[in-house]
């Protein structure tokens, strides 16, 4: 997939105003609109310049946006895909966006907007009431074993006087329930954009992603992680003590294992009712040749063992 330069597209400056981008997208689609051009490639262009004006013109997708371009080097992107947590810390309320345009949009576009604009309600939706609103939160993997209160800054853009996107800032306390995986909303009522007239304010929805794990992987509520064991082990069997996301066990390794083979701990993944399952899997680690001793006991193993380990190989 390949990184959009939208500012490029438009032809502006990463600081143009409001004012700015909308005179920018007029010129491109006098220019380019496909009854009345006579360019090559004119409808892709027009394709190209409605999405940049889609992203940039609506300060909450500009200021996602602009996160996830801080740093980057825009003349050289390809293969690009979005961080884990990228738009997390944002505060996004409805969408004016036509799904039936955005369709015709990039896959990049779809990946960074499409899963949002799915989440949310139709605008008018809730004439008085207060707009529901929508953020990603990161946890850990940790977080899900025991529960935890996060507290969570969210910054909710809006356009200044002069057109520039700005952000308000709030900060909440926000309990994290045990058991809680990724995906999983938590509704926080009464959080979200403020009621006119008296009536209540919309809820904050917060969807859960774990943050990349050194050790662990997730899969809905099962764990995996890699488990280093010792030739001997791995060969004769063996009790060991591993840490685990909420402590400690002991495993039996049995007799003759190799690496790759998965051990399953049923009920110790994530918390739930039904919870779900760690999976060990096992990588056998050789001990490094450091004195003629442990080089005498390697040479001795290749006398003694009838062992060829390409033997599947023909060779």
């Amino acid at each position: 997939m390949e990184f959009k330069d939208y500012y490029k597209i438009l032809g502006i400056a990463r600081e143009a105003t409001v004012d700015e981008i909308k005179k920018a997208f007029r010129g491109l689609a006098r220019k380019y609109h496909p009854d009345v051009s006579k360019e090559i490639n004119a409808e892709e262009k027009m394709k190209e310049v409605n999405e940049a004006y889609t992203v940039l013109s609506d300060p909450e997708k500009r200021a996602a946006y602009d996160n996830l371009g801080q740093g980057r080097d825009f003349r050289s992107d390809s293969g690009f895909q979005p961080p884990p947590g990228w738009d997390a810390g944002f505060e996004f309320s409805h969408t004016h966006s036509d799904d039936s345009q955005a369709a015709d949009f990039s896959d990049f576009f779809a990946e960074l907007f499409g899963k949002q604009m799915r989440g949310r309600q139709p605008y008018g939706e809730h004439k008085m009431q207060g707009n529901d609103h929508h953020a990603k939160i990161m946890l850990d993997l940790e977080d899900a074993y025991h529960g935890t209160t996060r507290s969570l800054t969210l910054r909710a853009p809006k356009l200044d006087n002069q057109g520039h996107v700005t952000f308000d800032e709030h900060t909440l306390n926000v309990r994290i329930p045990k058991g809680v995986h990724a995906g999983q909303v938590i509704r926080l009522a009464g959080q979200g954009g403020p009621g006119t007239a008296g009536e209540k304010a919309g809820d904050l929805f917060l969807q859960v992603e774990f943050n990349p794990h050194s050790r662990y992987r997730i899969e809905n509520k099962d764990v995996y992680a890699s488990l280093p064991v010792a030739p001997w082990e791995a060969a004769l069997g063996a009790t060991i003590k591993i840490p685990v996301p909420d402590g400690f066990v002991e495993v039996r390794v049995p007799e003759n294992s190799q690496s790759g083979r998965k051990l399953r701990l049923k009920g110790k993944g994530i918390p739930a009712a039904t919870s779900g399952d760690l999976y060990l899997l096992l990588e056998i680690i050789l001990p490094p040749v450091s004195n003629n001793k442990e080089r005498e006991f390697y040479q001795t193993m290749a006398r003694e063992f009838a062992f060829n380990p390409r033997q599947n190989l023909g060779v």
